[in-house]
């Protein structure tokens, strides 16, 4: 059974095409081919992943009505807790850690019976845009071996593109469910801040961080989106706005181009054609086009990361060794306690990793904290203001979602400047809170290329209809 969207998934199922564990024994049987190449996956869920199948269809043979999500086999990326599983956030300090509760997104997949196929490959801690500073695997694009899947959520992108899921769970800090879905010529959704729960999100930068789908479609993207919405009482920063429903009679609007971002350097003639065709079809689509200017778009990279590292560094503290499954030896009841938290941090954390808390110590530190942090948080306020002005006059704002296709495994490895500016289109959505998604165009020479719309805050619906429109045709 190939490239099963949710909506068919759940049709085949309600008219007995087939039984859930026929479908999660394939997709197993699949991984077991192809992940060895691939490396997707970090760790497999198999004896409850089938005993929920079994389940699922007991249900269906006993006459039950099935919510659409029954049954339907996901991937989730390894900083999302669900209890019982391991949660290593791709990074050696918690190689041994087993999550002792469930992410909220996760209560709400599994109130509706959703099966969990295994955890997904990431860079560490969600540090990369690669997939390559994972600190047990390289993950690898299946449109290209040689090439990158993107990151951090590489993994739940790879394995949605290979189809070795139905859909998967990423996060996105910066372009991180974004740029894989790009790379890997999938659909992925990255929520307006607070319109999805955070609680059991391994935290990387808790004013960046946003939880969402990656998906075959963008209506697949939409039903994931739908379920893990919404207020919880365990994240304070998630929000009672509704979001908004788009009218059933849904009329094209006017979508904004910044300028800044088709001028930037390093945008290749790919991604370059690429979006002229995506204007073109969005023209034949009745949509109006107009020139926008988004004009702090410049510093975004240089804010970002200054405000992220300073939030990692201090999320990152409480990784001593000591607590989530200590890697203790015991010839290290012997040192210091400074000497413990050397030799743990050190061995436990990879360099991007290390990079990252030493940048985010610095800015934070005396006589440091007004030159840099408080300067780049007055920049983040003025990115979202542009955006505000520029809403004034659109209902979208269309932009590439990467400079280039995915790049090759170590082309950027030596270069972290170089790998920070692939994020350079996706990075001010964060910094302003906004919901983007990532839409996939035509391969170009086989490398998948995928296009960016940007929604006003809590207009979800907006962007996922414009998405389905451009689906369709």
């Amino acid at each position: 059974m190939e490239q099963l969207t949710i909506k068919k998934f759940h049709q085949g199922l309600t008219e007995k095409k087939f039984k859930v564990e026929e479908i999660v024994t394939d997709y197993y049987r699949k991984i077991e081919e192809k992940d060895v190449q691939i490396g997707a996956y970090l760790s497999l869920n198999k004896t409850d992943a089938i005993s929920q199948a079994k389940k699922v269809d007991k249900d269906l043979a006993d006459g039950q009505k099935l919510n659409i999500l029954a049954g339907a086999p996901l991937a989730i990326k390894d900083n999302i807790s669900i209890e019982g599983e391991p949660a290593t956030a791709a990074s050696k300090i918690l190689k041994n850690y087993r999550a002792v509760y469930d992410a909220t997104v996760i209560k709400k997949l599994k109130n509706l019976e959703a099966v969990f196929l295994g955890k997904t490959n990431l860079d560490e801690f969600a540090m990369g845009s690669s997939t390559e500073k994972s600190g047990f695997k390289i993950a690898h694009n299946p449109a290209d071996l040689e090439r990158v899947p993107g990151g951090s959520s590489g993994g739940s992108a790879a394995a949605t593109a290979a189809d070795l899921c139905l859909a998967a769970l990423g996060s996105d800090t910066g372009g991180s469910i974004r740029q894989p879905a790009s790379f890997c010529g999938v659909v992925g959704l990255k929520p307006t801040y607070g319109a999805v729960s955070r609680f059991g999100l391994i935290a990387m930068a808790s004013s960046l961080d946003q939880i969402g789908p990656i998906a075959k479609t963008v209506e697949d993207a939409e039903i994931l989106f739908d379920i893990i919405k919404g207020k919880d009482s365990s994240d304070a920063t998630s929000v009672k706005i509704p979001v908004k429903k788009q009218s059933v009679d849904f009329q094209p609007g006017t979508i904004g181009i910044p300028k800044e971002y088709f001028e930037a350097g390093g945008l290749s003639k790919e991604v370059g054609r690429a979006m002229d065709e995506v204007i073109k079809n969005l023209k034949d689509l009745k949509f109006k086009i107009k020139e926008i200017s988004l004009s702090h778009t410049k510093y975004a990279v240089a804010c970002y990361y200054i405000i992220m590292p300073a939030e990692a560094s201090t999320n990152l503290a409480r990784y001593d060794g000591l607590r989530y499954a200590s890697n203790l030896k015991s010839e290290t009841g012997k040192l210091k306690l400074l000497d413990l938290y050397l030799k743990q941090r050190g061995e436990g954390f990879g360099p991007e990793v290390k990079r990252r808390i030493i940048l985010g110590t610095f800015v934070l530190s005396s006589g440091y904290y007004d030159a840099y942090y408080l300067k780049a948080q007055k920049v983040r306020r003025l990115i979202k203001e542009d955006f505000e002005k520029a809403f004034g006059g659109v209902d979208a704002i269309l932009t590439p979602v990467s400079p280039t296709t995915a790049f090759k495994i170590g082309e950027k490895t030596t270069d972290p400047l170089s790998m920070y500016l692939s994020d350079i289109f996706t990075i001010p959505v964060n910094l302003a809170g906004l919901p983007a998604i990532s839409i996939p165009v035509k391969p170009v020479k086989n490398l998948p290329i995928g296009f960016q719309l940007i929604g006003k805050p809590f207009c979800e619906k907006e962007i996922l209809a414009i998405g389905k429109k451009y689906e369709q045709k």
